[in-house]
């Protein structure tokens, strides 16, 4: 198993190798049915807002553990324009762009645990994890 996973994210392409990849990994940690629809679809989320907002960024998915259980960890990273507010992007709806506004709320939603550190003009950097089922 890849220590970490570093998937450059430029086009839509690049989206659907980070999510393979990130199901691939959680499979090998015991991931099923809902949990890696959920893991898949925040990916496809946070790096669609990279290919829309910043152009180009990165997405690592690596395995953690904390205890006996095990998680997947995704750090998607861009040097793009920031999230001027994050609470309000946070909202359902929200949308500096033509989306639905549902990207960064639904990531949240669909992962245990969520963190934006963003800076305008600097770029955004999302953490989020989502741990397994008891296994």
């Amino acid at each position: 198993m890849a220590d970490e996973i570093r998937v450059p994210i430029e086009r839509d392409d690049d989206v659907v190798v980070a999510r393979s990849k990130a199901r691939e990994l959680a499979t090998e940690l015991g991931f099923a049915g809902t949990d890696l629809t959920l893991l898949a679809t925040a990916i496809s989320e946070i790096a669609r807002n990279i290919t829309a907002y910043a152009t180009r960024g990165e997405v690592c998915i690596e395995a953690v553990r904390r205890g006996a259980r095990r998680g997947v960890k995704v750090v998607a990273s861009d040097s793009g324009p920031g999230i001027a507010d994050v609470e309000m992007a946070l909202r359902d709806g929200y949308t500096s762009g033509k989306g639905l506004g549902l990207g960064l709320p639904g990531a949240r939603r669909l992962m245990d645990e969520f963190d934006i550190d963003t800076e305008v003009g600097r770029g955004t950097r999302i953490t989020m994890t989502k741990w397994g089922r008891d296994q």
